[in-house]
């Protein structure tokens, strides 16, 4: 009986098997107020990895005895579209999408300035619709840039990437086999200007010094995306029309 034989991640003049280099983003697409219907949309593009995020609020909160005093609540739902996976995902919320949830959730309130809203809540809706690895960053990524569209009062943006260990070397941005068949994950988000971490998670192990190498190849990869933000946000806005003029 043939054995089956995995084929390398990495070449071995370093090249990944997407042909990109180890430091090298997939191609990304960002941008602002994509949905009519909702007060701050956004939407991203990573590779294959497609999301939607949306903003409604702020507005009264429902049910009124969770309503906070001296500040807005942030809700957050985090949620794969039944199509965007191979296979088909049942419909509702899965126990992986309810901590993603609350993770997002909490990297967002590192950055909204919840109170300028008391007793009101800020809802943001992400939905993947094609999934392909860094799904958690991407959709962050999208919710911030959704909140500013909303003209939510943030401290910052805040955008995300993943780095992942494939075959013991250090990768920016994996794809869904790397992530698969990879040593590790380390998902990352920063809030650049605030010069402050927002989301940190490892999954796997890497040595201190392959650490601080991820969090430095995070840092990069965060910057272009926070670039691409700004700029989408400067497109949308550029050519915003208010109602009733020409």
């Amino acid at each position: 009986m043939l054995e089956k034989v995995e084929h390398r991640l990495i070449t071995e003049d370093g090249r990944r098997i997407d042909g990109r280099a180890l430091d090298e983003m997939r191609p990304v697409r960002i941008e602002a107020g994509v949905l009519d219907r909702s007060d701050g949309s956004a939407y991203i593009e990573m590779g294959k990895t497609k999301i939607y995020a949306a903003v409604y609020g702020p507005k009264e909160a429902h049910p009124r005895h969770l309503a906070q005093p001296h500040k807005a609540i942030l809700n957050c739902r985090y949620h794969m579209a039944a199509f965007s996976v191979e296979g088909r995902k049942a419909p509702g919320m899965t126990r992986r999408e309810i901590e993603l949830s609350k993770v997002i959730r909490e990297a967002l309130e590192s950055i909204v300035i919840l109170e300028e809203f008391p007793r009101s809540a800020i809802d943001i809706f992400i939905e993947v619709i094609q999934a392909d690895a860094g799904t958690r960053t991407a959709g962050l990524t999208a919710a911030s840039l959704a909140l500013a569209d909303a003209g939510i009062p943030i401290l910052d943006l805040c955008a995300g990437i993943a780095v992942g260990k494939v075959e013991g070397r250090i990768v920016l941005d994996p794809s869904e086999e790397e992530d698969k068949r990879g040593e590790a994950d380390m998902p990352v988000a920063m809030a650049p200007r605030l010069g402050s971490i927002v989301l940190l998670q490892l999954n796997g192990r890497m040595t201190s010094s392959e650490f601080t190498e991820a969090l430095n190849l995070a840092k990069k990869g965060i910057g272009v995306l926070y670039e691409l933000q700004r700029k989408a946000l400067g497109k949308k806005f550029a050519t915003f029309t208010p109602a009733g003029e020409e």
